[in-house]
């Protein structure tokens, strides 16, 4: 059954900076190719990474890949920090001042292009929203919503707009476009990152008091990989029987 179609696609090659929107990206058995596959260590919690809840402006520093996604090798991860200066992952005058702007001393940590550790991207693989439940949660909350705060990997335009509908589909598969297939798993719970703006790292904390009372504190879907292959912006989305 035709459910709607993949309205943008969203990945962050640095856990916790801003993602990237592309057109196009191979499904990995881990999820998007090379989502959260490089991150900051946070060397005062030894094992852990350094992200938004504990850094919020980190969500100022913009992140994209620049090239072929290749198999061997990421291409090289370009980032560009709130005062518009354009530098390559691993740059020394980045990490100094990351660390003097989150007052913690930090290690880099990358990944390879075919396996990302689910520690890396959190719960699941893919995390999935839809834009009749942001538009209904606009509603809830009384301000507009910038569904960056949620940091999917895909907003899917459905075709009936019904909020929260994407639920009800826990433990069914939803095919997009000609190749990959996922499997809906469980609800998304939300943390302080979404009180944090992604455009200007400005907290708001009534968004999560909001999601508590009304929404048991769920916004978004947790999906896995079933099967690989390339998706598009515009791809087709089919809930399989």
């Amino acid at each position: 059954m035709l459910i709607g179609h993949i309205k943008e696609i969203v990945r962050y090659p640095v856990k916790s900076l801003h993602g990237e929107s592309v057109q196009k990206t191979k499904v990995m058995e881990y999820g998007l190719y090379g989502d959260r596959s490089h991150a900051f260590l946070d060397e005062t919690r030894p094992g852990k990474f350094l992200t938004i809840t504990q850094f919020p402006e980190m969500v100022r520093y913009k992140a994209r890949f620049v090239g072929e996604e290749l198999m061997e090798e990421y291409p090289r991860v370009e980032i560009t920090t709130p005062e518009g200066k354009v530098v390559d992952w691993g740059d020394e005058d980045l990490i100094r001042e990351i660390e003097n702007k989150s007052k913690r001393k930090v290690s880099l940590v990358k990944y390879t292009p075919s396996y990302v550790p689910l520690g890396a991207i959190e719960e699941e693989h893919i995390q999935l929203v839809t834009d009749a439940s942001l538009l209904k949660l606009k509603e809830i909350w009384g301000k507009e919503v910038n569904y960056q705060r949620f940091r999917p990997n895909l907003l899917i335009s459905l075709k009936e707009k019904v909020p929260f509908i994407e639920e009800t589909w826990f433990d069914r598969r939803i095919k997009i476009g000609r190749e990959v297939e996922i499997q809906l798993k469980r609800h998304c719970e939300r943390c302080m990152i979404v009180t944090v703006n992604p455009d200007n790292a400005e907290q708001d904390s009534s968004l999560l008091k909001t999601l508590v009372q009304q929404r048991n504190n769920h916004f978004g879907v947790y999906a896995s990989v079933i099967k690989t292959g390339e998706i598009h912006v515009g791809d087709e989305v089919f809930l399989l029987e």
